[in-house]
């Protein structure tokens, strides 16, 4: 057994899940995911929820008698909102954490701590002061965690299931079923990282996969330009050595066009149930990738109809 077959043997284990949470209705979409990957993978869901420090919460006050008491009033409610949460989760095994401090510094500390195998959040997708989990954090988060991130961004239908589902004699807990996953690669040799896990949880999901790449920079000579299309395809197909091990029969796409507005016109030709992206880490300033939020990642997760999974190269 070679190397690629015996990663491709161990498939994914998801036995440590992070929730990272500001309690809003955007980070309420993430949890029907959230608990049924802790149902079928038997894992821990690791509950944090992020406070700035006081300094930020009210910028300029002189006095810091007043940064003691909104550091305090924050706490409170944080933790006040946190226990609500835990109870809401009581029958899946789960740990809370109120912490202080910069968002992708302490998520990388419990990451660290707990060996988180995947990180769960949800994104409005947009930038702004108002809310800790938005765009540009969400971004931060995928692009700087060296954990794989779902997020469950603004153009997935709200569930409806429920969470006490798991303790009701009637109703089923709700089950993630990965029907259709299609997985987009730039085919850098540092993306097979996504594409082994993109590959393992097709065999874990029994679904169809796809494999996608888009070759940007062409314009209207498309005609002219056959060989990148071939061999994009021939690198695609090398990716999955092994296809009698699926279900389906994996599929092999290559294109020319803007690599997002591609990947979620055939997310939506498929009716893709999960999009995978291997996300670059970022050297440098973070704002020159997340600038107006004009990554792929960043257009795809705001855009996708279904959850997104990035992996860090």
């Amino acid at each position: 057994m070679n190397l690629l077959e015996e990663k491709l043997a161990t498939g994914v284990t998801i036995k440590n899940i992070l929730f990272a949470t500001d309690f809003s209705q955007v980070s309420e979409s993430a949890l029907p995911y959230l608990t049924a990957l802790s149902l079928r993978y038997g894992s821990t869901v690791h509950i944090a929820h992020v406070l700035p420090n006081a300094t930020l919460l009210r910028p300029g006050a002189p006095d810091p008698a007043v940064f003691g008491s909104i550091y305090e009033d924050a706490h409170s409610s944080a933790r006040e909102k946190m226990q609500a949460l835990s109870l809401r989760l009581r029958g899946y095994p789960h740990k809370t954490y109120v912490r202080h401090g910069k968002v992708s510094e302490v998520v990388r500390e419990l990451i660290h701590d707990h060996e988180i195998d995947l990180m769960v959040l949800g994104t409005h997708g947009r930038t702004g002061l108002g809310r800790l989990i938005m765009g540009s954090i969400a971004e931060e988060l995928f692009r700087q965690t060296c954990c794989p991130v779902l997020t469950i961004g603004p153009g997935v239908p709200a569930s409806t299931q429920v969470l006490d589902s798991r303790h009701h004699p009637q109703l089923p807990p709700m089950q993630v079923k990965f029907r259709q996953i299609l997985y987009a690669t730039d085919l850098r040799p540092d993306a097979m990282r996504a594409g082994l896990y993109a590959i393992s949880l097709a065999r874990e999901f029994q679904a169809q996969l796809s494999l996608l790449h888009v070759i940007d920079g062409f314009g209207d000579d498309l005609h002219q330009h056959p060989g990148p299309i071939e061999a994009a395809l021939r690198k695609l197909e090398e990716l999955v050595p092994d296809r009698e091990v699926f279900r389906h029969r994996p599929e092999f796409i290559a294109e020319f066009g803007d690599p997002a507005e591609i990947i979620l016109q055939r997310a939506g030709d498929y009716e893709a149930d999960l999009i995978l992206l291997g996300a670059r880490p970022v050297f440098g300033r973070l704002a020159s990738v997340t600038h107006l939020g004009h990554s792929i990642t960043h257009r795809v997760v705001v855009g996708a109809n279904c959850p997104v999974l990035t992996l860090r190269s």
